[in-house]
């Protein structure tokens, strides 16, 4: 068996940056594939939203990652169209604050970074009857990704998810309805029990996972959801992003921190791969999810952080780790959102490369 069965993550997956210049429309180009959820977040400061897009609900509405609002609509500024190598964007109908892209505060100015994650699913959706609950769907089974949008019908439920195996990692939001944060399942992470990715506490901390997920994991086909009122507890529309992983492209795990002195070696992760994207949360007690990836530091040591659940601006971190040929090592010592000794950690980690490609050659160290 082919050690990996995609050689080019960018196909599926990529981290782009750019400069704002308040132009409208304005396209972006080099993703290296149409993307179906985009992820974005303003690099110079803090107070303001990260912004997240996808093919389904369509690219006028925005969720954010650190927060329990509803979706807003076209307000800050909206995608019009997904294409074939990026996407193309526009002010919204705030007329008063002409918008490139979306900001939940402030209008881009000519001076602003940005910095955006992609994902492609499976393009237009299609109608999922696998659960008990008919769900839309854009899929692709290649990357391990899924987009999964269903309305709640106040009960116990089933959705289908479309990946054809059992998910590593969902996402569920509210949509349509605001108070009710991220319902995050993982792996790792009993099925009694969650995260919120817009919280920062810990598993053991938040409230019981059997009203979010019924205390079930996810099958090959679908994922239960709860009477909660983040998964299935009401009549609103849902929005889930659902990830297996794909070997030497993707990878959803734990660790267990090391401690140490900063700048020394820590805990290592193998993945498999060199790391493009990394999401790190401690899930023993609190901690906020810090996120890496290749683009903003091209080199090691990788430190420059964004925090899903926070409005904190990016920041240069001591929770500092290297990017290596097959995984990840944490240089940061005993920082307790990243390697305390002892810690309980949960990560997503997406590929700049595979350590083996699929012809079994591997490839060049970082």
């Amino acid at each position: 068996m082919a050690y990996t069965t995609i050689d080019k993550p960018t196909d599926y997956f990529s981290v782009n940056l750019w400069v704002g210049n308040d132009a409208s429309p304005r396209s972006f180009t080099g993703f290296g594939h149409q993307p179906d959820f985009v992820w974005v977040r303003y690099r110079d400061g803090g107070s303001l939203n990260h912004a997240l897009v996808d093919v389904i609900r369509g690219g006028d509405k925005i969720l954010f990652s650190n927060s329990s609002a509803a979706q807003d609509t076209k307000s800050h500024g909206e995608i019009t169209s997904f294409d074939s190598d990026g996407i193309t964007v526009a002010d919204g109908t705030n007329s008063s604050f002409p918008r490139l892209y979306f900001n939940d505060d402030q209008p881009f100015s000519g001076s602003g970074n940005y910095v955006g994650w992609s994902w492609k699913a499976g393009g237009s959706p299609s109608s999922n009857t696998d659960g008990s609950i008919t769900s839309s769907v854009s899929a692709n089974t290649t990357a391990g990704f899924s987009i999964v949008s269903y309305t709640a019908t106040n009960a116990n439920a089933t959705v289908g998810h479309g990946l054809g195996v059992k998910p590593d990692l969902i996402f569920i939001k509210q949509a349509s309805a605001s108070g009710q944060g991220w319902a995050t399942f993982h792996r790792d992470i009993v099925n009694t029990k969650f995260v919120r990715l817009n919280e920062s506490d810990g598993a053991n901390t938040s409230t019981d996972g059997t009203g979010n997920f019924n205390s079930t994991d996810p099958t090959a086909s679908v994922f239960t959801i709860g009477t909660a009122i983040a998964t299935g507890g009401s009549t609103a529309s849902m929005i889930a992003y659902c990830f297996n992983r794909v070997k030497g492209f993707s990878h959803f795990g734990n660790y267990i921190g090391t401690g140490g002195t900063t700048g020394t070696d820590g805990a290592f992760v193998y993945l498999g791969f060199k790391p493009a994207f990394l999401i790190i949360k401690r899930t023993d007690t609190g901690g906020n999810w810090h996120m890496y990836d290749h683009k903003r530091d091209p080199d090691n040591v990788v430190e420059t952080a964004q925090q899903t659940n926070t409005t904190n601006g990016e920041f240069t971190t001591n929770n500092k780790l290297d990017f290596v040929s097959n995984g990840f090592r944490l240089r940061g010592g005993s920082e307790t959102t990243t390697n305390a000794d002892g810690g309980t950690y949960i990560y997503l980690a997406f590929a700049e490369s595979p350590f083996v490609s699929s012809s079994g050659v591997p490839t060049t160290a970082r």
